[in-house]
């Protein structure tokens, strides 16, 4: 019998590869370079992406939980899968705008909240390296969701 704390272990594993894959391989360029753009194509660009991201996501864990036998439930995987999806189309909404003056994206009106707009301003970096922050972190919580129970 597998705890717990091991199937949200493997499913995290599963999840942040697949992540690297999705955002970065399966990824296509006008939905990379539009996501974060203002108005209905922007958030259909994003749309697109989450949905790509979330299949890849979805087969990573499939084959985690029969390669592993980890015996995750799918109603609990569909929900993490679902918070990794929110959360991700919230991130990447912000994508490019990061340096944006004035009235922005949620979670760039956080970051400048939470004393990173210092960071922000001076490294173009910054808004990258928080964004797969927020990611990754937000992976950790679907990996608990995914494969906590029983």
């Amino acid at each position: 019998m597998t705890t717990a704390a091991v199937r949200a272990t493997a499913v995290y594993a599963a999840l942040t590869a697949a992540h690297e894959v999705g955002d970065y391989w399966v990824q296509v360029d006008r939905d990379a370079v539009a996501k974060g753009g203002h108005g209905h194509e922007g958030r259909a660009a994003c749309a697109r992406h989450v949905a790509s991201y979330t299949a890849t996501q979805a087969v990573a864990l499939l084959a985690a939980d029969r390669a592993l036998r980890l015996g995750l439930d799918w109603r609990r995987a569909a929900a993490g899968l679902a918070v990794s999806a929110v959360t991700h189309y919230v991130a990447d909404r912000s994508g490019g705008r990061w340096r944006e003056e004035g009235p922005s994206t949620r979670l760039v009106r956080f970051a400048r909240k939470t004393g990173h707009t210092g960071w922000l301003e001076r490294d173009p970096g910054a808004g990258p390296l928080l964004d797969q922050a927020w990611h990754k972190g937000w992976i950790a919580v679907a990996a608990v969701v995914a494969g906590g129970g029983r």
